[in-house]
């Protein structure tokens, strides 16, 4: 974790600093080597809260996008009585949780179900082979407005714990790093929203200083539910008339099966 409480102030790690963690009280210890990135750790190596893991520079970068007094917030869970860190959340409660490594997809849900009002951010440089895929299904991308996107074939292009979230995921396909792209498609992020229907999807581009912007003003999830709704609608509305019609397609098969069998007809006593 980034931040420790040292005479009651909120500290960043800082070579041999002791501190005490703001959601157990616990002592820490700052870690200052060369290999990772600056952190507090607790004095048995065990976090409190067991859906943190270990931050990268990826990480960082990221949370330092917004105010100090949004990292790293603890909140107590009323039913296990565990405190789980969001890595942000906003003076209105929306939370923002930034992954780097494999989800558990019971882990991804659990957490969803917690923090309710959230949008993953996923480092999406961690495979090589994400990139690559991403890359060939855009080409089959249908614009349904400037910026928004229809998948027809979501698993050949987004990784398969992703697609079954039920809140955004955005993917951030240029990560921590400077990456030279012709086409400049590493540079914006890739929003995925929920609710997907029989396998199709909706993305939207987006830039990000505009993520960063409607988050700190608090327009994200007003934004998003907007957006989403006439969408959803619309494709729930296909999906309806495709099983009305597969259910025609179904009657009058079993239709034409019958007059084929030749029944006779029964007689009434």
């Amino acid at each position: 974790m980034r931040f420790a409480m040292v005479d009651g102030n909120k500290v960043i790690a800082e070579p041999g600093l002791k501190g005490f963690c703001p959601g157990c009280s616990q002592p820490v210890a700052a870690k200052c080597g060369g290999e990772r990135v600056h952190h507090w750790a607790h004095s048995r190596n065990k976090m409190c809260d067991t859906w943190w893991e270990p931050e990268t520079e990826w990480h960082r970068t990221w949370k330092s996008k917004f105010p100090e007094d949004w990292q790293e917030i603890y909140l107590p869970d009323e039913q296990t009585g565990e405190k789980h860190i969001a890595d942000v959340r906003t003076s209105d409660g929306f939370v923002i949780e930034f992954q780097h490594s494999h989800i558990n997809p019971l882990e991804l849900k659990s957490r969803e179900m917690f923090y309710k009002n959230m949008a993953w951010v996923v480092d999406a440089t961690r495979l090589k082979r994400d990139y690559p895929r991403f890359l060939k299904a855009r080409k089959s991308f249908t614009i349904e407005k400037k910026g928004i996107f229809r998948i027809n074939d979501l698993g050949g292009c987004f990784p398969s714990a992703w697609r079954k979230s039920y809140v955004p995921v955005i993917f951030d396909f240029r990560g921590n790093e400077t990456i030279s792209d012709a086409n400049d498609l590493r540079h914006p992020l890739y929003c995925l929203f929920p609710y997907q229907i029989v396998g199709c999807g909706l993305v939207a581009e987006i830039s990000r200083k505009a993520f960063i912007n409607a988050v700190y003003n608090g327009k994200w999830t007003e934004k998003a539910l907007i957006f989403m709704k006439p969408y959803f609608e619309a494709m729930k509305e296909r999906e309806a008339l495709r099983e009305r019609l597969k259910s025609l397609e179904l009657g009058l098969a079993f239709n034409k099966f019958v007059r084929s069998r030749n029944y006779p007809k029964r007689k009434r006593f």
